[in-house]
This record gives C-alpha cells, structure tokens and sequence, in this order.
C-alpha cells in the first residue's frame, strides 16, 4: 500500500507539473517545445520521475557495486580503490620512435601502454612489401620483427607495465613477439599483463584489417585464448571492440548490440573448440566508445555490464563472478573531433573522459586537440593526459561509487538501451549469429544508415557541432603539427635486409615450414608462431605461410 502511495503521489505532482509549470515555460519559449533527442537520436522525456524507471527499490533492483548483475561497476570499491589505468595510444613512424614516446608518456605519468601498428603491420606484410609503400610508419609503428619490438620495448620492464595492443588478424603473432622479448627481458609469460585487440569480427563489420576469412581467423582467436589461459594467465586475450562500431556511424544502442553480439560468438567458437566458459571467459575484455552526450554514454557502459551479466550467466552457464563481468577499455570519440578550431576537441575529450569515468570504465585513453589533422604532439599528448589526471585528482567524481546512480534519468536510459540492444541481439540471433548477419550485410547496413542519418543532420543544421555548422571563425591552420618522415619506409628496408642477411635462415625456414604443416591440421598454432618470432621470421613471412593455408577475405560490398 505503502508503494502504490507513493506512486500515485509521484504520478500527480508530476501530472500538476506538466500542466502547470512546464506550460508556462512553453508559452515563455515557444521555441522549446521541439523534441529532444539525445546524442544518438532516442526521444528524451522532459522530467523523468520513479515512474519512468520502473523502479523505486533501488537497494533490491539497482544491487551494490561489485555484484551481479553489476550496473553499478564491477569491483565493489572502484576508484576508492584505485583509479582506472591511465592510457595514451601511441605509435608512429620507426620503433625507435616509438620507444621514445612511450618513455615520455611513462615519465609524464601513464600507467599503461598502448601500442599503434601501422597499416602494413595491421595486414600483415613486411614494410619492404610493394603494398606497404607510402604507408610504412605512418599510423603506427612499424613492426617487421622480433628485432623491431626489441628495440620498442628497450628499457621498459615488462613485469612493471600493463600494455595494450591494437592489433586483429596477426594478433597472435604480436602477442608471441611481445612474449618472446620479456623472455629475454627475464621477464616469464605468466607475469605479463595486458590486452590484444585480437576482434576480427568488428574488422569485417567496420574497419577493415582483416586478412583471413571468418573460419580460420577464429581459430587463431581461439587458439589464443587457450594458450593464454595456460601459459599468459594474465593477459586479456581479446578486447573486443564497440569503438569501431561506433566510429563507423552506429548509435550507442548499436555499440552494445553489435560488440556483445560479437562477444557471444568468441564464446560460442571457444566452447566450440573444447574450451571450458569459466576457463576462458575471466580473460574477456570488452573496448568502447565515448562520445559527447554524457549521460546516455553512462547509460550505455551500465546497461552494457548488466546485459553481459545475465547473457553470461543465464545463457553460457558460468559459474565464476569473473566470467559474468564486463570489463572494459574506453576511448575518446575519435569520429567527434574537429579540424575546425582543435582547441575545442579539449573540451570534448574532457566531457567524453568523463563519461567513461562516471560510467565505471577501467581503463582510458582520451584524444588529443590536434588528431583530427594529425598524428598528437608531445603537447598535445601531455594535455589529453593530464585531462584524466585532473577529472582522477581534482573533480570529486572518484571519491564515491557510481554517483549517478539512481538518477531517475539515467536509470531510465539505461533501462531503455538495455532492452533495444536485446532486441538488436534477438534479431541476430535470428540471423544465425553475428558471423551469419555479417555475411548477409544486415549490421553493415544497420551502422550505414545511422551513419547517413547523422551527416544529414549535421549538414541540415539539425545537430550543430560547434566550430563547423554554427560558430564558426576564420582561422589559419596550426603550425606544430607532427609529421612522419618519409625515410622511414627506406629506414625500414634497410633493417630488414640486414636482419635476412644475419639470421639463421635454415632455422627460419624450418620453423615456417612447421608452422604450415601445422596450420593443415587442428592443432594450437601458438607454439609454432611463438619458435617462427624466435627465429627471427618476419610477419609478413608468418603471414604469407597462413595465408597459403587459408587463404585471404574479400569483402562483399553492402549496397
């Protein structure tokens, strides 16, 4: 009785408010009584109360922070505990460079690695290939060799630093390259932390840097994830990936639908495969997107943990805690920033930082001022740093636990993309799985059409973005821009050369020659990868063997 009391009560004040206060305002500013939407076009209700989040137990329904079904984060204490792994993605030209940068940001900081491979590297060919030219160095680092990653890692111990890798279809021969130096580091496998990219899926779906065809690319995931769980117990042996989803056009309902579809496919392939759930699925981690409109992207990171929760728990049968988590990466929307007045991308990357933060992520890297024209500046790099610093040090949002919660707005939202994301997963499902709706185009053609949608509103005047469609100024381009020397592909040349000069080549043929042989039966690939990196092979080396094997993919164009 007690309850519907207070529903009745809630219902008629707001009922009172409607028509009284809300009329006033609309007759003051006729203007307001257009429709608001948030950042991904969903209807916003104009006061949001009890009602609208179907929930006035909040204790009973919302749970605490560290339990199932984990809305509300998944450690109990979060950033009381300790604040989320602080990240820059960096990557560029040779691995000396690179090297250097990481130094920088380490020094500055950072408590994490990032690595960017360049496009070369992310296909898998050597950056003598006649592919690579003109691409060598220039969106990461270039990586050919064992020796390259040497020298990229040379002076950071790899027992004291937790590196993350974007890296898919030769994830599993970066992994090996990075195992193989902490060896001669001293430095054991089951001491390394950290994450591979290792999601070919979203690759077919929006990206791009895909080499093999669905079947044999995941087996090579799923090989992975065996060997880890063995040998490399802590490594995040996939991180599988909403941001390109979402970069490619997609609405934040879509970021959750189609990044958890594709993470019920990594675990139907392992269970496939003979794996355990709970063995596996603790080493599962997730990777998203933060854009502008702040509260519907805490929404989605809440709703993104229940849903996995439940899938994991209900549909998979684990039984672990860890299994049922979702945890995950956060990026800035790189989509967002503008080459138009790049002092504003500051102010944006701070919003979206927030949001990841508030939102429970664990761990973050946020965009520089100046990416939408190049490669970040040392300053650039050191200011989108210290935007986590400051929102970790100074803003207050850390010293207690999901403070938005029971926001009657956010419950709401979170609510309301929890069940249009299943909905997107049940159709899925439908269509075979997520490999199945890739293949017949249908999340292609979903994430165009969101895509389409949101350049018409930009274009029409809609949806302003400040410095672009609305407040616009003259301006002159800015002048410290990092640039990537063109010798760096010649650079390259030269390594490799030397390197097949000096090698032992028997010894690198032998283990190319295993590592086929291999890869013609069901057998893990790993240790073959891991003896092919020690050798010395190159990527491209490894890579042509598999691809002898495999095959490549051609993509379908969606209409």
């Amino acid at each position: 009785m007690y309850k519907k009391e207070i529903i009745e009560e809630i219902r008629k004040n707001k009922s009172d408010w409607e028509n009284g206060e809300l009329k006033k305002t609309l007759e003051k500013y006729p203007e307001r009584k257009e429709k608001f939407t948030t950042g991904s076009g969903k209807e916003v209700e104009r006061l949001y109360t009890p009602l609208d989040t179907e929930n006035l137990d909040y204790s009973k329904d919302l749970g605490f922070p560290g339990s199932y079904p984990y809305t509300r984060g998944v450690q109990p204490t979060m950033y009381r505990g300790r604040f989320w792994t602080m990240r820059q993605y960096a990557g560029f030209a040779t691995a000396e460079e690179s090297n250097k940068r990481y130094k920088y940001l380490l020094e500055q900081g950072q408590t994490g690695l990032s690595v960017a491979f360049d496009l070369p590297t992310q296909i898998g060919y050597d950056s003598d290939h006649p592919l690579a030219q003109g691409e060598v160095g220039k969106v990461g680092v270039a990586v050919d060799s064992l020796q390259d990653m040497e020298i990229l890692f040379d002076g950071i111990p790899l027992d004291k630093v937790s590196t993350s890798m974007t890296i898919n279809a030769p994830a599993a021969i970066l992994l090996a390259m990075y195992i193989a130096v902490a060896e001669k580091q001293g430095v054991s496998s089951d001491k390394l932390r950290g994450t591979i990219q290792n999601d070919i899926l979203k690759e077919y779906i929006a990206r791009g840097t895909y080499i093999f065809p669905p079947a044999p690319s995941m087996r090579l995931i799923t090989n992975i994830f065996e060997f880890c769980s063995q040998k490399v117990p802590k490594w995040n042996t996939i991180s599988i990936s909403g941001y390109h989803i979402r970069e490619a056009g997609s609405t934040a309902v879509q970021e959750v639908a189609f990044t958890l579809a594709d993470g019920i496919a990594y675990v139907e392939a392992a269970i496939k495969a003979g794996l355990e759930v709970d063995e596996f699925a603790p080493r599962l981690s997730f990777f998203f997107n933060a854009h502008n409109d702040l509260l519907e992207e805490v929404a989605k990171f809440r709703a993104a943990r229940r849903i996995w929760a439940r899938l994991m728990k209900e549909r998979f049968g684990a039984k672990k805690p860890k299994s049922m988590m979702l945890r995950f990466h956060t990026q800035t929307g790189g989509s967002t920033l503008t080459a138009q007045q790049p002092d504003n991308n500051i102010i944006r990357v701070t919003i979206q930082a927030l949001a990841a933060v508030l939102g429970g992520t664990q761990s973050l890297h946020t965009n520089s001022r100046d990416e939408a024209l190049a490669l970040p500046s040392e300053d650039s790099v050191r200011i989108a740093l210290r935007t986590q610093q400051i929102i970790a040090y100074e803003s207050g949002v850390t010293e207690t636990i999901d403070p938005l919660a029971g926001s009657y707005y956010v419950e709401a939202l979170t609510n309301r993309i929890e069940k249009e994301a299943m909905e997107y997963i049940e159709k899925i499902d439908q269509l075979g799985g997520a490999p199945k709706a890739i293949e017949k185009g249908y999340i292609q053609k979903e994430i165009q059409d969101s895509a389409y949608n949101y350049q018409k509103e930009v274009e029409s005047g809609k949806r302003i973005v400040v410095g672009v469609n609305k407040f616009k100024i003259e301006e002159e381009p800015p002048k410290d821009l990092l640039k990537v020397d063109p010798a760096v592909g010649e650079l390259q040349e030269k390594k490799l050369k030397q390197l097949r000069e000096t090698r032992d080549n028997i010894a690198v043929d032998n283990t190319l020659a295993s590592l086929k042989k291999a890869a013609q039966t069901d057998e893990n690939l790993m240790p073959y990868i891991l003896d092919c990196v020690k050798a010395y092979a190159t990527l491209g080396e490894i890579c042509g063997v598999l691809r002898e094997v495999f095959g490549e993919y051609k993509a379908n164009v969606i209409l």
